[in-house]
């Protein structure tokens, strides 16, 4: 069995990840990290057309979390101070998840 997080996740984040802090709606705050996108794009080829989207988005090990982050839980991007709501959580089944991001306050 391959240890995803060990091997993979754990040294891509060693090199790309910030920090951020993870507030879990009606929770304590924790220091974190992520690897931040202000400018995720996303592809729907929904019915034969292309539809593009651009959102921010939080790529994250869930290890690094005291729990799988929710729906309107926030996180704070350290280096800008800008604050984000999690609109969604996806999670990848090897560990990781994308937390596609609303922007809150700068």
């Amino acid at each position: 069995m391959v240890d995803w997080d060990a091997l993979v996740l754990g040294p891509v984040h060693g090199v790309f990840a910030e920090p951020v802090v993870y507030l879990p709606k009606g929770g304590s705050p924790t220091t974190t990290e992520g690897i931040f996108d202000e400018a995720y794009r996303e592809v729907d080829l929904a019915g034969g057309m292309a539809v593009t989207t651009e959102t921010p988005v939080l790529g994250i090990r869930l290890s690094a979390f005291p729990q799988t982050p929710q729906q309107d839980d926030q996180i704070t991007v350290g280096r800008t101070g800008v604050t984000y709501v999690i609109r969604e959580t996806q999670l990848d089944g090897h560990g990781a998840a994308k937390l596609l991001l609303n922007k809150v306050s700068a």
